[in-house]
């Protein structure tokens, strides 16, 4: 197998699919140049070059892969038709100045309690920071028998998507 093709199978273990697929889709949904979407996930542009055409493997900062992640969200959202180009536009800029600190998305204690969403983000960022989806998998794969409600928490926060994982939530918590 070249580096290549052993990049582009890396990427997909991490990420779910290779960074240039997931990228384009992105930027397409999103109307983003590269050189913008670079902008807004705090990446230069020749480093995101090198990500999408798997002369790099892996985004090393995690705040990086939380905004990623907000964008493929964020596109998510428009396919299914339910924002408006001002939502966009507030929603792309609220990305790009997220930090991916795990206090950032969450209200102080003297608010209330904190929005679903937010608690999930939260325990999604901390999973991604120490494992790739595809190692939460794994993981959930060998507990099932055992732990079938375990298994089903990994699965949901550590490699789902973050609407499946806020009805999780509510479901159990909400």
């Amino acid at each position: 197998m070249d580096q290549i093709a052993h990049n582009l199978q890396q990427q997909t273990e991490l990420y779910g699919e290779p960074l240039g697929e997931l990228i384009r889709r992105i930027g397409g949904a999103l109307g983003l140049t590269q050189a913008r979407l670079a902008e807004t996930i705090g990446l230069s542009a020749p480093m995101l070059s090198q990500l999408m055409s798997a002369q790099r493997v892996k985004i090393g900062n995690p705040a990086v892969v939380s905004r990623l992640h907000s964008l493929d969200e964020l596109a998510a959202r428009i396919a299914t038709g339910g924002l408006e180009p001002a939502e966009i536009t507030a929603a792309l800029d609220q990305i790009r100045g997220a930090t991916g600190a795990f206090t950032k998305s969450v209200p102080p204690a003297t608010t209330g309690r904190p929005q679903p969403r937010a608690v999930v983000r939260e325990i999604q960022n901390l999973f991604r920071s120490v494992a790739s989806a595809g190692e939460v998998l794994r993981a959930a794969d060998l507990i099932v028998a055992e732990s079938p409600g375990l298994a089903e928490l990994l699965r949901a926060y550590g490699a789902g998507r973050t609407d499946d994982a806020v009805a999780h939530f509510e479901r159990h918590l909400g």
